[in-house]
């Protein structure tokens, strides 16, 4: 059975930090926007702040279409996004019926890091008040929505 690695934590959490440093994950599929944000920032020579807005249906349309090819592949995946709601996760679970799935849940780094950690990522501003609801809004996955195994980071 094919596998979703689906990573759960907020903005400057480590989860793409700590993907980089799964070799084991080589050849799997690689699901993120932030990967199309950014390179259309760099086509249009600006940063990922100022596209995301206008950018991200569109990434978030090339995203699932990623989705449905590694699932038409048959390809285990990493799923490199916040899911930090039951809604979103559920969003993704729909997507992979023929999936098992494996939480890879990244705790909110103690309120100094997480500020230099966001800090340090130049030309990627996520306003305070966002992350502080995403926070505000976590919800623990567990094994009742669906995860064959939850790991923590």
């Amino acid at each position: 059975m094919m596998t979703v690695y689906m990573l759960v934590g907020v903005p400057a959490s480590g989860k793409s930090t700590w993907v980089n440093s799964q070799d084991w994950m080589m050849g799997m599929a690689y699901i993120n926007t932030d990967m199309y944000v950014e390179a259309e920032a760099s086509r249009q020579g600006k940063t990922y702040s100022e596209v995301f807005e206008s950018y991200m249906p569109t990434a978030v349309h090339l995203m699932a279409n990623d989705v449905v090819t590694a699932r038409e592949q048959g390809l285990d995946i990493v799923w490199d996004q916040t899911s930090t709601t039951i809604e979103s996760r559920a969003k993704k679970f729909a997507m992979l019926p023929d999936h098992e799935a494996i939480a890879v849940v990244f705790a909110v780094p103690d309120s100094v890091e997480h500020a230099r950690r966001l800090l340090s990522r130049i030309g990627k501003t996520i306003s305070p008040e966002v992350v502080e609801l995403m926070i505000a809004g976590w919800q623990e996955p567990t094994r009742e929505e669906g995860f064959k195994e939850i790991w923590r980071v």
